[in-house]
């Protein structure tokens, strides 16, 4: 009898402990559940941020491409149009021959003299025909202001029709290749008559003569 009643004491205090232990791995689960939800929240920001770092950087990368991208088919349209710039300046001086010869005049009337001149004309018309269609084209200088950018002066003639520093003769045409300088041109340019005038003034007899300048 009193076997029985152990038996039965230590079956009630087994489950006692198994029911205790289950409540303390539960409290213990319990507190491990908030710190493994702020775990993920953490490696989730965290993950987050790297997304965005990663898309700031390909949209970086994208920008600096394109600009690659323009600068080279610049850079590769710039040489197409000035490849030639040599070889454009050798041709040049043939153009000045050839408007040079067309200023050469004939006082008789020669049919020989006249064709050749018609010739020279057509020459000369083709070959700044050909050039114009790399970009070359002549400037227009006379009766323009002067630019020390375009123009080279060579000298100055007084002038009453036209302000200072006016073109008035163009000795070698400036050339333009596209947007750039090819040639400058060589030029006369304008200047004030010279404004120095001297009056003589005679005063009464016995007194000295004198002269005034006007400037």
């Amino acid at each position: 009898m009193t076997n029985r009643k152990s038996e039965h004491v230590t079956g009630e205090s087994s489950e006692t402990e198994v029911a205790e232990k289950l409540e303390e791995d539960t409290s213990k689960q319990a507190k491990k559940l908030p710190l493994r939800k702020q775990t993920l929240q953490e490696r989730l920001k965290a993950a987050e941020a790297k997304a965005e770092e990663n898309y700031d950087r390909l949209l970086r990368v994208t920008a600096e491409f394109e600009n690659y991208k323009k600068r080279t088919e610049r850079e590769m349209n710039d040489f197409r149009k000035f490849a030639n710039v040599s070889l454009i300046k050798d041709i040049l001086p043939i153009v000045d021959n050839l408007e040079r010869a067309l200023t050469i005049s004939c006082n008789n009337n020669d049919d020989a003299f006249d064709g050749m001149r018609e010739g020279v004309e057509m020459t000369l018309k083709g070959l700044l025909d050909s050039l114009k269609k790399f970009g070359v084209v002549p400037m227009e200088t006379l009766e323009k202001a002067f630019d020390p950018n375009f123009h080279q002066a060579i000298s100055q003639e007084e002038s009453e029709q036209y302000p200072e520093n006016t073109v008035l003769q163009d000795l070698q045409k400036g050339y333009m290749l596209w947007d750039r300088l090819l040639r400058p041109a060589i030029v006369i340019v304008s200047k004030k008559p010279d404004s120095t005038v001297e009056v003589k003034s005679e005063g009464p007899e016995g007194h000295a003569k004198t002269k005034v300048t006007i400037q």
